[in-house]
Order: structure tokens, then sequence, then C-alpha cells
């Protein structure tokens, strides 16, 4: 994620903060995603995040807008935590996206032609392209683990 904040003192402050998920994207990934999001802007002291999305499967599911949603009315009636604006890109329309330049670089930084790097190769190339640390997964096993208790509590 590309995050750009203006500081009271009007200089812009930017960085890319990166999550990596074990398997495919999907809506639970998300939310799981969003959630981490809201505890890292409410520590930086943040009350809205803005976010530029393109039209994924998993950011414009049914269960990713409720919970949006539910969210934000959440914080309004608390007063408490990080909002979430999401406005979605044209389609077809990438270079509107300000990141994407960061990942072409990046990508090219990263990949090799003549073999496939193994999962772990490229999440650690990628945080070196970017100076960051390897964050922790966002994982689908935790999460069916997670399900399956909530179930047996219920």
């Amino acid at each position: 994620m590309y995050v750009r904040w203006a500081a009271p003192t009007t200089i812009i402050s930017e960085e890319v903060w990166l999550r990596f998920v074990e398997g495919n994207p999907r809506s639970k990934l998300t939310i799981r995603y969003l959630e981490w999001l809201a505890t890292q802007l409410q520590a930086a002291g943040k009350r809205v995040l803005v976010m530029f999305w393109d039209h994924a499967s998993w950011h414009i599911s049914k269960m990713v807008r409720s919970w949006v949603r539910t969210h934000n009315r959440e914080v309004k009636k608390t007063g408490l935590g990080v909002r979430f604006l999401i406005c979605l890109f044209p389609k077809k329309n990438p270079w509107l996206n300000p990141i994407e330049p960061m990942w072409i670089h990046a990508k090219r930084k990263v990949v090799e032609p003549d073999r496939k790097l193994s999962a772990d190769e490229l999440v650690n190339r990628v945080c070196a392209v970017f100076d960051q640390p390897v964050p922790p997964f966002i994982k689908i096993s935790e999460m069916l683990t997670e399900l399956a208790l909530a179930k047996v509590e219920s």
C-alpha cells in the first residue's frame, strides 16, 4: 500500500506498507488486512484513510463492503478508530494509481527471466526493494482455525 499524508507543517510524507497473504486474496483476508491497517493508522494518530482501489473481486465483494460500512458506523458512533473512505479507480486505467510505477520498477528489480522464484525469495526481494522488514503473513490456515473455534463457541 502506498501511503501519503501531509504533516501539520505541510511536508508530504510517503511510505509503502507491505503485507503478504498465504494463498490467494479473498474477502476475509481483505477484511483482516483492513483491521491491520486500522490498527497501524490509529497508532499513527490518523482518523480517516482515503483508499483508492481497483475493481478486484476481493475489493468490491459484498462481504468487504458490508464490513467497511459496519466498521465506519461503529467508529462514527464511538468516536474511536479509523474510518475508511474507499474510492474505486475507473476500470482499465492503471496509470491513475500512483503505486503502479513503483510496482513496475520493483518487478524489474525482483524478477529473474530464467526461473520462477520461491514465495520466500519473492517476499525477501520485494521487502529489500522497498527497504522494509519482512512482515508476518496473513494466513488462511489461521483464519480457518479462528472460524472453526467461533462455530464451536456459538
